[in-house]
Order: C-alpha cells, then structure tokens, then sequence
C-alpha cells in the first residue's frame, strides 16, 4: 500500500496534479492538439514558393583553396612580391607569420563569352566558366577552420545545429523513398575536419541527418540478405517486424528518435536494390566515364564520387556533400607542390559534373557548388631559411575568399564582387554566410524565416542573423 505522503512526494504526485490543474484551467486537454504527436519523414513536399532548384550537390574543399592563386587575379600583388605589405594582416598563426607580400604563383587567363579569369590550375573549371557564378566577396570571418566550417553548413560558428543538408531534406522531403534523402560521400583518406558534424541533424529528428556511402566498395555494407531470409522469406519476416514496430511506436508517440529509427530501418530494406543499382557505375558510358577522369590515376576517386553524386540526384535524391580529405587544401606551407596536386585530383571531376547534369538536362534544377571554408592571405607564412619559396604557404583568410555556384537558378557567366587590391578582405559586394544560405533557401522555394524548427520554445532556423539578404545578383 502505498500512503498518501508517499503519494505526493512522487513523480506522479503534486507537480503532476499542478500541471494537469494548470493545463484544464488553460483549455489545453480540451483541445485534440494538445494530444496530438509530432509526425515526421521524408516524404517529398511543395516548397511554400516558387524555386527552380530541386537537389544540391555540395564539393566541400575543406582547408581552404587559396583564391589569390585560383579565381581572383591581383596586378597589384605581383608589383609588391617580396615586399612587405603594406597594411594590417590579420594573421590566424602568428608564429610562422611574416610581411612579405606572395603575389599569384600561377598564370591566370579569361575563360568562355563571359571572359571570367581564372588561374592555369583549374583549366576544367575554367571550361565551364560560361555556366558559373564566381562569388569573390565570400566573407564568414572567424579565422579558423572548425567556426568557419560551421558557419558554411549550419549558419553558425558553433557545432551541434543541423547542417544544410538536414534543413532541406526537413523542408522539402525526398522524391526518392528508396535512397537516402541526404547523402554524404567522403574522402578515402579520412573523415573532414569536424568528423560527423559535417552531415549532422542536430537536433532536427534523426531522420534527417546524412547517410555516409563508404568511399570504397562496399559502398553500403550488408545491402544483401542472407541465404535464409532471401525472396519471400525476408518479405514476411519484414512484413512482420514492421508490424511489430508500428504498434511499438503507436504506445509511444513523439518518440522522434524512435520514429527515425524505425523508418531507417525500413529504409535499409528498400535500399538493397536501390542503392546498388545507384551506386554501379559500370552501367555508365565509357565516355561519361572519361569526362569525369575516372581513367585517370590522379581523378578516379574524385571522379568516380562525383559520377555517384549525379547519379542520387538523378534518381531523386535532395542533397548530396562530396568532401576532400582532411586539410588537403591547408596550404600553410609547401603551396608550390601542394596546391597544383589538390587541384589535378578535382578540377576535371568538378567541371564535369556540371557538364553531364547540363547534357541531361539536370543543371536548371540542381544546384553544383565548389568552395572551401576560407581562402589564403596574401603574404608568406613558413619561409625555412633564406633560398627560394619551396617550403613556404599562405595563412588562412576568412575574411575574403572565392567559391563558385551553378545550375538552380544562379546566373551563369558571371563574376561576382571582390576583394580589396590585396586579396584580403571582402570589399565590393560582399557576401557573408548568411547571405548565402538565404540565397539558397530562396532558390528551393523556402522562406529563411518560415524554415524553422522549434526547440526549448524557440523557433531555430538556419538563417538567424537579421541582416541576411537574398543575394538577387547571383540569380538568373
């Protein structure tokens, strides 16, 4: 027996009787809302406006692409080489710091009708200079590469937010329900900085975080049965277990994690032949297949990610994240060799992917996207000894760097804003993060303000900065 102080002392007592007095005098049990569980999943929605963009594949070059020596020429660099420069740097390593000025290492040239100059290191890039927009004023200006990287995927320089590929899956759904809404390809070497937190949900429900395809066969592990649940054996078995599932769910409503669970689960079993047939790219041309380098040591692997990644969204998959390797493009020393390398594994596989969604008639409804988390500063960090430049690098700069758009809805040919004479902070039409995540959104068809999910009572979105803009320059 239980006594009535005992009662009232426990979880079911007086706070419980409280909050059901509070909750009748307010109305709230007399209303079916209050009873009624959040339900979510990936089921393809109307965005709320018009939006020419459909899926997104994100080329994520993590370490920071040096825009001096790629996509933004500057004259006024190669006077002042060797000199000391002759304004403020903001230095993110002090200690292997210097003054002196490096200008462009590498020939740029113009490209296409648009005559958009770009350096003689991305000579594919430079191909498809007719279908991009060049953006020169990029600018998150937290100087290091963890804050950077979350301010790019998640709107803010701190972790644990969902990252733009778990907002848009929440927003618009997936047009496959066979494959994964959010799809994250990484590099053979390894994880990008940040590890997982670079495909997060946060905390969306789990159902929208990103699904890791292996960068080596097996792409997805275990996507065949076993020999004794093959055929109509693993369908009643399923069948059964779903059962099981929903009347487990249905006692436990607004379970998110449960619900997301069950529906990977269920996910999984479509997937065994979804995915393999999405992922064999021996059903591709030989052609296609040396559009994209895959013939070639240097960009097989790229390539072959890149090809995988048309091939989702081809069959209808939202968002798609290709990632290098970790800091392959954190040039702090030895940018003479290492920057030429990073850019021969990815410049043909980057260009070609938007030649093949263009040819397929993809490109208008896709959005492609290339670019780091920073650029580089303008003068030498690293110099060991007096001879030569062979061991020297660029410091990072998040201040004012270069990326580039195409497909979705962003204008093509078109070379948008830059930085100062020096290549060092974002001076004319300056784009922040911000502003580009409510470009973005605004392409889907999805208002920054009215894509949000609530949380502790608040409602959190993506773009939360009042001055964001829709950047209309960079639209068609």
């Amino acid at each position: 027996m239980i006594s009535r102080r005992h009662f009232l002392n426990s979880s079911y007592g007086m706070g419980t009787i409280a909050l059901a007095t509070l909750l009748r005098e307010q109305g709230a049990f007399a209303t079916s809302e209050f009873l009624k569980a959040a339900h979510y999943d990936v089921k393809p929605k109307p965005a709320p406006s018009f939006g020419k963009a459909k899926a997104m594949i994100s080329m994520f070059m993590q370490g920071g692409p040096s825009h001096i020596d790629l996509f933004e020429p500057k004259p006024e660099l190669m006077k002042l080489d060797g000199k000391n420069f002759p304004g403020e740097v903001k230095y993110d390593d002090a200690a292997g710091a210097s003054r002196e000025v490096m200008g462009p290492q590498w020939k740029f040239s113009k490209h296409g009708q648009s005559g958009i100059e770009m350096s003689e290191l991305v000579p594919y890039m430079g191909s498809i200079a007719d279908e991009m927009t060049l953006i020169r004023s990029m600018r998150t200006g937290v100087n290091n590469h963890g804050q950077s990287i979350y301010a790019l995927i998640n709107g803010t320089i701190t972790g644990g937010r969902p990252t733009l590929g778990s907002w848009l899956t929440y927003g618009l759904g997936s047009e496959n329900q066979d494959l994964p809404a959010f799809v994250a390809l990484t590099d053979p070497r390894g994880l990008p900085v940040l590890g997982v937190d670079n495909f997060s949900n946060g905390w969306l429900p789990s159902l929208y975080q990103g699904t890791v395809v292996r960068p080596k066969e097996p792409r997805i592990l275990n996507l065949d049965a076993p020999m004794s649940l093959k055929g109509e054996a693993q369908q009643r078995y399923l069948s059964f277990v779903q059962r099981i599932n929903q009347e487990h769910a249905a006692a436990r409503p607004g379970e998110t994690d449960l619900e997301a669970r069950i529906q990977s689960f269920e996910l999984a079993a479509r997937m065994q032949v979804a995915a393999k047939e999405a992922l064999d790219i021996s059903q591709e041309s030989e052609a296609t297949k040396k559009l994209y380098g895959i013939d070639k040591p240097a960009t097989q692997e790229f390539g072959t990610r890149c090809l995988i990644a048309r091939r989702m969204v081809e069959r209808g998959v939202r968002f798609v994240s290709i990632f290098t390797g970790n800091q392959t493009w954190d040039h702090h020393s030895s940018i003479l060799t290492g920057l030429p390398s990073a850019c021969l594994q990815v410049d043909q596989p980057a260009a070609a992917l938007v030649l093949d969604l263009k040819q397929r008639g993809l490109l208008d409804s896709t959005i492609v996207h290339w670019g780091g988390e920073m650029g580089r500063l303008p003068v030498i960090q690293n110099r060991a000894g007096a001879k030569g430049r062979a061991t020297v690098g660029r410091d990072h700069n998040t201040y004012g760097f270069s990326m580039w758009a195409a497909g979705g809805g962003f204008k093509a040919g078109y070379a948008h804003g830059a930085t100062d004479e020096f290549g060092h902070n974002a001076a004319v039409d300056v784009v922040n993060h911000y502003d580009y995540h409510a470009t973005l959104l605004h392409l889907f068809g999805l208002d920054p303000k009215q894509l949000t999910f609530k949380r502790n009572g608040t409602n959190l979105g993506l773009v939360e900065n009042p001055a964001a803009k829709v950047m209309t320059e960079l639209l068609a």
